[in-house]
């Protein structure tokens, strides 16, 4: 019996046969796409007063060549200035296996590193030696590392400032969150000051939202001549409430962050944080290239500003020394 074999047949079975050797040579990592890096960026404020850090985070990651949505993708969580959802919040990233985590502020950094010993974190905010996040700045080891905003040592110069400001000055209030592991440290850090300027300083406890009017009561009633508002999430996020309340009470107020001046406080003293969060980019375009955080040396603030309200000095009927507006980097009219 004769088998006759078409000509297309013959050529289709020897394409199959090709497609199938070309399939055996292509290596694996080429017949599958890219892997997106995911970044988790987790923050203890709320988004309204994360925007101008984050801003300046992803325009620096922009300027690295990543494009959020195509070549990285970022999961948000902001616990609205209550620290006590933080943890759960970390844990939800650590579950989505985000590729490194951006803790925003210090209390962020630490319900990170207690949800992961694995997943590189870059920490943003206060002294992560102080509150035992890492070992050394020049050698964080384990899996956090980023930038320090030197919160000790800085609370101190703070009230000086407000002192030259204010040379009559004799109390002074200070909010303090005892959830903030800093707090308690900058607390101290400006009574130990104190003395030396003929100044007392009293410590205003504030655990929650709820405890701001009874904080603006004791303040009122000790007889408080100016405030002192510390960087801490919950105090960033009601900062309205408490300038209201100085303004109201003609107090003048020296905040942490520029927005404390900015939004109607007296003075404000502390890290550019434009320029901090810009390099919490850096550092985590060099993770996600292969650095090992342990290996990255945690950086502080090159710069501290310090931005006087002439404004609000002039509505709660202060005139401040030429000596000081001379020191400022950035005067409000």
């Amino acid at each position: 019996m004769r088998v006759v074999t078409s000509r297309w047949s013959v050529v289709s079975c020897c394409f199959v046969l090709y497609a199938m050797l070309f399939a055996l040579c292509v290596p694996a990592s080429a017949q599958q796409p890219a892997k997106v890096p995911r970044i988790g960026y987790l923050a203890a404020q709320s988004r309204v007063v994360s925007d101008p850090r984050y801003e300046a985070f992803r325009k620096r990651l922009t300027e690295l060549g990543y494009t959020e949505g195509k070549n990285i993708v970022i999961e948000y969580r902001y616990a609205e200035g209550k620290l006590e959802r933080l943890p759960d919040l970390a844990a939800d990233l650590v579950r989505l296996k985000v590729d490194v985590i951006v803790a925003s502020g210090l209390p962020a950094a630490h319900a990170a590193k207690q949800v992961t010993t694995t997943i590189p974190i870059v920490m943003s905010g206060g002294d992560p030696v102080a509150t035992g996040v890492v070992a050394s700045l020049a050698h964080p080891g384990g899996n956090v590392t980023g930038v320090s905003d030197a919160t000790i040592g800085v609370s101190a110069k703070r009230l000086e400032l407000l002192k030259e400001a204010v040379p009559k000055l004799v109390r002074v209030a200070m909010l303090w969150n005892p959830a903030n592991p800093t707090n308690p440290i900058q607390l101290k850090d400006t009574q130990d000051a104190a003395p030396s300027l003929g100044i007392t300083v009293l410590g205003v406890e504030v655990k929650g939202s709820d405890d701001l009017e009874r904080a603006f009561a004791t303040i009122k009633k000790d007889g408080a001549g100016g405030l002192l508002q510390p960087g801490d999430p919950m105090f960033g996020s009601h900062r309205r409430r408490i300038l209201d309340f100085a303004a109201k009470n003609r107090l003048p107020v020296m905040g942490a962050t520029p927005e404390n001046a900015k939004d109607g406080g007296l003075m404000a003293y502390g890290t550019d944080f434009v320029d901090l969060y810009r390099r919490v980019a850096i550092y985590v375009d060099k993770i996600l290239k292969g650095a090992k955080p342990a290996d990255l040396p945690i950086e502080q603030p090159m710069k501290l500003k310090l931005i006087i309200n002439l404004k609000t000095a002039k509505q709660i009927g202060l005139i401040i020394p030429q000596s000081i507006i001379y020191q400022a980097d950035e005067v409000i009219k």
